[in-house]
């Protein structure tokens, strides 16, 4: 017996048209690359988004066709979000950070018809253009009047074409799991793979974000989103604000710390989300300024990150700084991204404050909608305990079934379950702790060692401000731990200074044979360590040589 129950496609239109009804006049607020705050509401987006899609049409760009942006945050881009999306055209948002062939490969591979860049990324696309035959418009996201000069052709005014187009455009009732939004991923082997989002899958994965166990955000917050638009999605957070009808804050290219504090303490936010190198950076600059600048007036209370762990310093001098609680999710491109956040449960309500950050260190528990698990190499079960390390598995509706173009062949055990490609343990309450990329594992005389929590005790260390490890080779133990360490301004410490710190915070067994002082560390275009290039620029460090070992 079936259910007598309506069913309506979940459409990425369908979150602008709430939004622009019951939350009409709920602020957008974006900051160009000028310095220049632009207001805008969710009732004036969703008239010119629909002014996008005729848009599309006149461009003469098909249903079902590629329309990519290299672009910052900002409200053109929010804009393209939900007009190219609505329209039933696929949105692809390319990483301007990327290297040049990188950017050449997958925006060919996407089969690009039209480009909408910001006039910052003109020389940008100057060079990309000669590439991309299959291009046929290039779309300045500015006024006539800061029109940039650029050898591409045909080369578009945004708000020209807006102008021209009609204000009214139906949104097509389209099947909900018609692709919606296009992202490659450079975390796979070979070439960077295409993960395309279906309009069914970027809903219900806007309601984990929304939830109380999620992001929780709610029709009260104001959400700067440091995490750039270009990066899976922005985490959900375009769609997730829509859903509940919540504030929201584009910052732009402007990402230096006191730019992030203005815009927190002007525009009232209440949630940010970014990668924890943003965040570092913020603290260090909050600490050093805090004779000039109110913290206590901020009406900041929750910092989400992810794509690298936050490390426990950082943790703790949110909580103790500034009252903020930093609420830790992972994911992947191929998971929408969300799969685990760091929500605590009841019993954490009478926790010390060391067991919480405990909690919070670890990605998480996985939200409804996702499952995950753990398997030996040969693909068995193994416990929730705490304590055993198996490769992480994840399955759920919003996960890739495969890449763009069947690249790479099938990613899917035969029960459906994705290999994310690390090593993990999960503990009686669900948490999830990363103990590596199952690639960075230093495996020292058939033990294994994590890179991930050398590194985060290592970052809690007064002097350092980043700190990457690596698998050195070794003549009698196969592999042993490399400390890279970049350290704070000013900051001079010896090496065995740091080994000193580490020692009775970590095994002995564990501590590393070397540590090596670096002015930076290479970070990838969505910043997380480089360790592809440190493994090269350390390639044949045989520790333990000079000793005898």
């Amino acid at each position: 017996m079936l259910g007598l129950m309506q069913q309506r496609p979940l459409l990425i239109s369908s979150l602008l048209d709430y939004a622009a009804t019951w939350h009409c006049r709920r602020e957008i607020v974006s900051r160009g690359a000028d310095g220049a705050i632009h207001r805008s509401t969710y009732a004036e987006i969703a008239t010119r988004s629909r002014r996008v899609a005729n848009m599309l049409e006149t461009l003469g760009i098909a249903p079902g066709g590629r329309v990519a942006t290299l672009a910052w945050n900002g409200h053109r881009h929010l804009e393209l979000y939900y007009g190219v999306t609505g329209a039933g055209r696929v949105l692809h948002t390319v990483n301007p950070r990327l290297f040049h062939d990188q950017l050449v490969y997958i925006m060919d591979h996407a089969e690009d018809a039209a480009v909408f860049f910001d006039p910052v990324f003109a020389p940008l696309v100057e060079h990309l253009a000669p590439h991309l035959p299959k291009v046929r418009a290039w779309i300045a996201l500015c006024g006539a009047d800061a029109m940039p000069e650029a050898a591409v052709s045909p080369l578009l005014c945004y708000e020209t074409l807006l102008a021209d187009a009609a204000p009214d455009f139906a949104w097509p009732e389209l099947d909900e799991n018609a692709a919606s939004t296009l992202c490659y991923t450079s975390g796979t082997t070979g070439n960077p793979k295409g993960v395309l989002y279906s309009h069914r899958s970027t809903v219900l994965h806007a309601f984990a974000a929304c939830a109380t166990d999620g992001f929780a955000f709610s029709a009260r917050d104001s959400i700067l989103v440091v995490v750039p638009l270009f990066h899976a999605n922005a985490w959900s957070i375009p769609f997730s604000a829509a859903m509940c009808g919540a504030k929201m804050v584009l910052p732009g290219p402007k990402l230096d710390p006191e730019s992030i504090y203005t815009l927190l303490r002007d525009e009232g936010c209440t949630k940010a989300g970014g990668i924890p190198t943003i965040w570092l950076m913020f603290l260090a600059w909050a600490e050093a300024n805090r004779g000039r600048i109110d913290l206590a007036a901020l009406k900041l209370r929750h910092v989400f990150a992810g794509g690298t762990a936050p490390p426990r310093a950082m943790i703790e001098k949110f909580r103790d700084m500034m009252g903020v609680f930093l609420l830790h999710a992972w994911g992947m491109t191929e998971t929408s991204p969300i799969v685990t956040i760091g929500a605590p449960l009841a019993r954490h309500a009478d926790a010390a404050p060391d067991q919480i950050v405990d909690m919070q260190v670890k990605q998480g528990r996985q939200v409804f909608g996702a499952e995950v698990k753990l398997v030996d190499p040969l693909g068995a079960a193994l416990p929730h305990d705490g304590k055993t390390v198996g490769e992480l598995k994840v399955r759920g509706n919003w996960v890739v079934s495969g890449y763009f173009k069947g690249e790479g062949g099938n990613v899917l055990d035969a029960d459906g379950w994705f290999s994310t490609g690390d090593a993990a343990t999960i503990d009686p309450d669900g948490y999830v702790q990363l103990t590596d990329r199952l690639k960075d594992i230093v495996k020292s005389g058939g033990e294994w060692i994590s890179s991930i929590e050398i590194e985060n005790l290592a970052v809690s260390h007064p002097d350092v401000f980043e700190a990457a490890v690596i698998a050195a080779e070794h003549p009698k133990w196969q592999e042993r731990p490399l400390l890279i360490v970049q350290l704070k301004p000013g900051a001079e410490p010896d090496k065995q200074s740091i080994l000193d710190f580490l020692a009775g915070r970590i095994a002995k067994w564990w501590l590393p044979d070397d540590v090596v002082f670096v002015d930076s560390l290479p970070h990838t275009a969505t910043g997380k360590l480089l360790k592809t290039e440190l493994r090269k620029r350390y390639a044949g460090y045989l520790l333990g040589k000079a000793a005898g070992a």
